[in-house]
Parts: C-alpha cells; sequence; structure tokens
C-alpha cells in the first residue's frame, strides 16, 4: 500500500503545480482541524486556493470532513494518512525540501 501512497503523495506534492501548499495544509491539519476559512488565514493563502486544495486532498483520500458539507465543518487528516504519515515526510523532504532537511 506505501507504493501506491508513495505515487500519490509524488504527483500531488511534486508533480503538479501547488505542491508546496498542499504540503503547507497537510502539515497544519496534522497539528489541530481546521475549516477551510481557518486554513486561508493560517497559511495567508486566498480562501478560493485553499478550497481547491482541500478538494483534491478529499478526492484523493487524503483529508476527511467527518461533519460532510457542512458550512465550515473542520477537515482532519484521514486515518490512511494518519498511519503512514511517515511515507508523507519521506515525499515532503525529497519533494519539498526546507533548510535543515
Amino acid at each position: 500500500m506505501s507504493a501506491a501512497l508513495r505515487q500519490l503523495l509524488w504527483y500531488l506534492l511534486a508533480g503538479t503545480r501547488g505542491g508546496a501548499n498542499r504540503v503547507r495544509i497537510l502539515e497544519a491539519l496534522r497539528e489541530r482541524p481546521y475549516n477551510a476559512h481557518q486554513l486561508s488565514e493560517a497559511l495567508a493563502l486566498d480562501y478560493r486556493t485553499i478550497r481547491h486544495h482541500l478538494t483534491l486532498l478529499q478526492k484523493n483520500g487524503l483529508i476527511t470532513r467527518p461533519a460532510g458539507d457542512a458550512y465550515a465543518s473542520p477537515y482532519f487528516l484521514s486515518p490512511f494518512l494518519e498511519g503512514n504519515y511517515s511515507v508523507f515526510e519521506e515525499v515532503r523532504r525529497k519533494a519539498v525540501p526546507r533548510e535543515g532537511d
């Protein structure tokens, strides 16, 4: 399963535009749940940009929204990504390197 996840993460984080923003979103959601507006403010990104990335991450099973599409309901990392977060970290280090990596 981690091979499929690794491929998906490489595609979403390095193979398409916006990968760095998706990394920021996933890292923020690991710290605590956020709704789209809160993420927009916390990450200083346009609300529509956040919504686009959230939709993409949710479609690919990396985040979940237990309250469904209720207005202002928070997003969480999916149990699948939570259980495989080390794969995300590995891909993130290679795809979106930072100082100290």
